[in-house]
């Protein structure tokens, strides 16, 4: 087998800097690793697999040198530049940004799932949205036994799918409670909404706070991220009639979303053979026994590659359906991981 050459694009940044925690976790056959940011970060040192890099500056003549492969987290506008021009020089793109997932030319994996598209790919396989890949890959295979008819999606997403301003955020918001709660201080502070940082992210605190608002507003008042969730479920599944709806919300949680799925199915279900099949999914870790209070939480999921499953019951509201609590780290498996996996794929050819 050849040594591959690797660019990873937008290196810097949290879901950058993880996608290189993740791939010195692994043993794959890549010679050389060039990292690439922007103007404001090029120069920056990297401690990698034991060596030093340089970060460079992304330009238009980065891939001249040639790359068989590049993992781009640098943002749609970056992404609808530079990935052509990547693909232009045999250079395989995997992207995780939303500029190519609906193009109906691009596959959008999740390899647990759809992996089989990959080969289909044109030089970019797109990266779906981190709450997109959570949900799918316990939906997939109880669509394939059961038959969804529709899906109502609610979901609780932490900071980190904000990036590093987003983070700040609630540190800012936890340190500003902190140095005011004397006495009833903090009581105070948070009843009058007060706060004394400027906000770098989001539109109002996050911290002690949710907000229903995830990208921006759209029209038809759903949001983006809920219209990314609705969409790209359609798509990975190959359901494009498939009834789907969905409210995102961010919650004061660093890391790991969690997502409340309800689902209704075409059919009738033994929820023990339901469970069975859950349990022996692919990326699927099932934690169901509420008589023991055990249930996935974002605990369990920070720092993992699975996505965690429980609270399996039954909806009574409609002939066959079930509610559903599923947990990933959003960083990991909802981003770095899953592109490093669809890496591996294209490395091993499988």
């Amino acid at each position: 087998m050849k040594d591959f050459k690797l660019a990873v694009v937008g290196a810097t940044g949290l879901v950058g800097q993880t996608v290189l925690k993740v791939l010195e976790e692994k043993n794959l056959p890549i010679s050389k690793y060039v990292f690439f940011a922007s103007r404001r970060s090029y120069n920056k040192k990297i401690n990698f697999l034991g060596k030093e890099y340089t970060v460079q500056e992304l330009t238009t003549s980065s891939f001249d040198e040639g790359f068989d492969y590049a993992i781009f987290c640098a943002g749609s506008e970056v992404s609808k530049k530079f990935a052509p021009i990547a693909v232009s020089k045999k250079c395989i793109v995997i992207d995780n940004s939303s500029y190519f997932r609906m193009d109906d030319n691009v596959p959008l994996v999740v390899p647990e799932v759809n992996a089989e598209e990959i080969k289909n790919n044109s030089g970019i396989i797109a990266n779906p949205n981190c709450s997109t890949i959570q949900a799918v890959v316990p939906l997939k295979p109880l669509d394939d036994n059961y038959c969804i008819k529709r899906i109502v999606y609610s979901t609780y997403q932490a900071v980190s799918g904000a990036g590093y301003k987003g983070v700040l955020d609630l540190r800012n918001g936890i340190s500003s409670f902190e140095n005011f709660a004397n006495a009833n201080d903090g009581i105070n502070l948070l009843k009058n909404n007060e706060q004394n940082y400027e906000l770098q992210k989001f539109p109002c605190p996050i911290f002690s706070n949710c907000l229903p608002h995830i990208d921006i507003f759209l029209e038809n008042g759903y949001t983006k991220e809920e219209e990314k969730m609705i969409n790209e479920t359609r798509k990975i599944l190959k359901r494009p009639d498939l009834k789907i709806t969905a409210t995102t919300v961010r919650v004061p949680v660093f890391n790991c979303h969690s997502e409340s799925i309800n689902v209704e199915f075409e059919k009738d279900f033994n929820l023990c053979d339901l469970k069975e099949v859950l349990k022996n999914s692919t990326g699927v870790i099932l934690k169901d026994d509420f008589e023991n209070d055990i249930y996935p939480t974002t605990l369990d999921a920070n720092g993992q590659d699975k996505v965690f499953v429980g609270r399996v019951r039954r909806d009574y509201s409609v002939n066959f359906g079930i509610n559903l609590w599923v947990v990933a780290d959003n960083v990991r498996k909802g981003a770095a991981s899953n592109a490093v996996q669809i890496l591996e794929k294209l490395i091993y050819n499988d």
